[in-house]
C-alpha cells in the first residue's frame, strides 16, 4: 500500500526522477536498518554520505551555488517520504538547510558564494544555532553575546537542543550585539560559526525519540569569529534571517507530520486486514474503521495544508501562516495517528520489534520544534487579524 500522494501541484519529470531516486534509497539502504540506528542512538554515518551524493544538502539552495534549486513544494515531497522511513534523517538535513535560506535570504553576495556551495555540497554541513536553557520560542530572550573587538567579534554564551551540534561543523549563529536595542529584535544579528577554538559541543543531549541524529549544547567561551561571517555585513538583520528560516523549517516539520502521520496509517491499514478476532480481520469491526477513516481523513488535510504553505513560499510571499497551520495541523496528526496505531496494533504497538512504538516516541518533538503549537495558533491569529482588518 502506498499512501503518497504525487499529484498535488505541478510535477516535472525532474521531480518525478528525484522522488523515484529516493524511494529507491530507501527502499535499499535505509528501511532494513531504521531499528538498529534507533535502538542504538547511533549517528548513521553511511547515509550521511548517501545524502551527499544524492544532492540533499543542497536540495534547496540555488543551483547556481551548486545546489538543485528545489522547490519548497519538491522538498516537502523528499521531507514526507524520508520522513516515513526514519523521520530522524529529515533533521539532518532540515536544520543545514534552514542555515543555508539564511544564507541566501540575508547574507551578501560575497557570503553566499563563499559559503552556498560548501553547504551544497555537504562539505560544510550543520544547522540552526538559536535555542538557550532560557530562551526557546521568545528568541528575543537570548542571553548569548557578541562584542566587536577590531575586525574580529568575541562570542560567549550557551546555546541548547541544537540539532548536528555534535557531527555538523558550521552553525547559523544567533546572538544579541546589543542587548540594550529597543526593540529588542533590533540588537539581534546572526553569524555562521565553524567551530574550533573556543567554540565546543559540550554534550549529547539524550532524547525519548528522534535517535540517530545528535542534539547537543554548543558553548561559546570568548570564541572569536571574523567579522566578515557577520551575517548581511550588518548588525540588527539576525531575527529577520531566523524567522525567514524557519518558514521552511515549519514547512519541513509539517513534512515530517504528513510522513510519520502516513506510516502509521500504512502499517495499521495492513495490519487490521492480517490481525483476525472474532472470526474476522479487525479491518472489518467499526471501530478500526473509525479510527482508520479518521486517520486517513486527518493525513490527507495535513498533505493540504503543506503544500499550500510550500506555494506560497515558493511564490516568495510572506507565509508564517501557512506555515504555522500546517506544522500545527500535521504536527497534532502526527501524535494522534502515532497513538491511533499503537491501539490498532495492541500489544504489538507496544513492542520495540515493530516501527509503531517509535513513531509514538518521534512524534511529539514536531510539536515542539521550530516553534511550539501552542504559539503556532497564537501566529495564525495575529495574522489573521492583520489580514483582514475591520
Amino acid at each position: 500500500m502506498s499512501t503518497h500522494v504525487t499529484d498535488v501541484g505541478e510535477n516535472s519529470e525532474q521531480e518525478a526522477m528525484i522522488l523515484e531516486a529516493i524511494d529507491k534509497w530507501l527502499d535499499r539502504d535505509v528501511r532494513p536498518h531504521v531499528l538498529k540506528f534507533d535502538h542504538a542512538d547511533q549517528y548513521p554515518n553511511e547515509m550521511v554520505e548517501q545524502m551527499k551524493e544524492l544532492g540533499l544538502f543542497g536540495a534547496t539552495i540555488p543551483e547556481e551555488y551548486g545546489g538543485l534549486g528545489l522547490s519548497a513544494t519538491t522538498y516537502a515531497k523528499i521531507v514526507e517520504r524520508i520522513a516515513s522511513v526514519w523521520m530522524s534523517l529529515t533533521g539532518i538535513i532540515n536544520s543545514h538547510l534552514i542555515m543555508s535560506a539564511c544564507v541566501s535570504r540575508v547574507g551578501t553576495q560575497g557570503q553566499k558564494a563563499d559559503l552556498l556551495p560548501r553547504f551544497a555540497t555537504g562539505e560544510l554541513r550543520g544547522g540552526l544555532a538559536l535555542t538557550e536553557p532560557d530562551a526557546g520560542t521568545d528568541l528575543q530572550a537570548i542571553r548569548t553575546r557578541a562584542v566587536r573587538d577590531g575586525d574580529h567579534y568575541v562570542i560567549n554564551g550557551t546555546k541548547t537542543w541544537i540539532s548536528n551540534g555534535i557531527e555538523g561543523s558550521c552553525f547559523a549563529l544567533l546572538v544579541k550585539t546589543d542587548p540594550d536595542a529597543e526593540p529588542r529584535h533590533k540588537g539581534m544579528s546572526m553569524f555562521i560559526a565553524e567551530k574550533g577554538e573556543g567554540f565546543t559541543a559540550s554534550k549529547k543531549l539524550e532524547k525519548l525519540g528522534y535517535k540517530g541524529i545528535d542534539s547537543a549544547e554548543l558553548v561559546f567561551d570568548n570564541y572569536r569569529i571574523p567579522a566578515d561571517r557577520l551575517l548581511g555585513m550588518e548588525e540588527g538583520k539576525g531575527m529577520q534571517a531566523a524567522l525567514g528560516g524557519l518558514e521552511l523549517g515549519r514547512i519541513n516539520i509539517a513534512a515530517r507530520g504528513c510522513g510519520l502521520a502516513a506510516a502509521a496509517l500504512q502499517d495499521s491499514v495492513a495490519y487490521a486486514q492480517t490481525r483476525k478476532t472474532f472470526g474476522k480481520p479487525i479491518a472489518q469491526h467499526q471501530a478500526i474503521q473509525l479510527k482508520l477513516g479518521e486517520m486517513a481523513t486527518k493525513l490527507q488535510a495535513s498533505r493540504l495544508l503543506t503544500y499550500d504553505a510550500a506555494r506560497a513560499y515558493d511564490s516568495g510571499q510572506r507565509c508564517d501562516m501557512e506555515a504555522g497551520m500546517a506544522k500545527y495541523f500535521a504536527s497534532e496528526t502526527a501524535v494522534e495517528n502515532s497513538l491511533e496505531a499503537m491501539r490498532i496494533h495492541g500489544g504489538y504497538g507496544y513492542s520495540k520489534e515493530y516501527h509503531i512504538e517509535r513513531y509514538f516516541r518521534d512524534a511529539p518533538l514536531m510539536c515542539i520544534g521550530e516553534g511550539t503549537n501552542e504559539i503556532q495558533r497564537i501566529i495564525i491569529a495575529q495574522q489573521l487579524v492583520e489580514r483582514n482588518p475591520v
